[in-house]
């Protein structure tokens, strides 16, 4: 594998991460198309305008690291090896699409080494909230008043609250909310939920919905250098360099 040195890649991933959220928030605020993939799901010209930003600033930053992103239907075709990049350029795209003021879309950039992420950049640029990570480092925020670390926090005695998906809950999560007597949820779209338990702003995060790896690597990472965890349902460890790069179900953890 390459050695990296991770805080000095952070910094150089932040600045990418800025300039695609930059690109993204020019399309945001303009009239633009729609197109969609084979899949059904949409796509527009922030994401493929976003993911080639991305792919040549990484490229020059760290060339011999592979890199599997959303948009680039080949790299989903590379075997996952020791050590490779997840992108995804704008996660949450039906949020973006929906212009709501809530601004749940964001910019993941992750890094796996050994099947676990060890490093991630989530940016929500119309938040103008940043999450960078590495498992060496630790965990922050970055915001117009500088940034500061962040940690998973003790559940509080008014109870766990749970972050679920906007545009994908279903049966599944809430038959777990029930069962684990998880009364209070909040419900917003994109790697933002990996992200808000990291802050201490929510305790969990059931997904039984379909998601792929460069949908939660970068959040992941985030949240795991915070002190949290993300397991199988079953509790055993979620890794990553899937067939396919396809997720199975998972909770994100944490202090719950």
């Amino acid at each position: 594998m390459i050695k990296i040195e991770y805080s000095e890649l952070l910094t150089e991933l932040r600045e990418v991460a800025r300039d695609a959220g930059s690109e993204i928030m020019k399309i945001y605020e303009s009239s633009f198309d729609i197109n969609y993939k084979g899949d059904g799901s949409p796509v527009t010209l922030a994401d493929q305008a976003a993911e080639k930003l991305i792919l040549s600033q990484l490229k020059k930053i760290i060339p011999d690291i592979p890199i599997v992103s959303e948009e680039n239907a080949s790299s989903h075709e590379l075997e996952a090896g020791d050590q490779f990049f997840l992108i995804d350029p704008l996660d949450g795209t039906k949020e973006f699409l929906k212009k709501d003021g809530l601004g749940s879309f964001t910019v993941n950039i992750g890094l796996i080494e050994n099947g676990i992420p060890t490093l991630g950049v989530v940016f929500a640029p119309a938040l103008n909230r940043m999450f960078f990570a590495s498992n060496l480092t630790g965990a922050f925020e970055e915001s117009e008043n500088g940034f500061k670390e962040i940690k998973i926090r003790e559940v509080p005695n008014s109870g766990p609250i749970a972050v679920t998906s906007v545009s994908h809950r279903d049966e599944l999560t809430d038959n777990w909310l029930m069962d684990n007597n998880v009364k209070k949820t909040v419900s917003i779209g994109s790697s933002l939920k990996f992200c808000l338990i990291a802050c201490g702003e929510a305790d969990v995060y059931p997904r039984f919905g379909p998601t792929m790896e460069w949908d939660t690597a970068a959040g992941d990472a985030v949240l795991r250098s915070a002190g949290g965890s993300v397991l199988l349902p079953n509790s055993q460890s979620f890794s990553y360099g899937k067939q396919s790069y396809r997720n199975s179900a998972f909770i994100a953890h944490g202090n719950f």
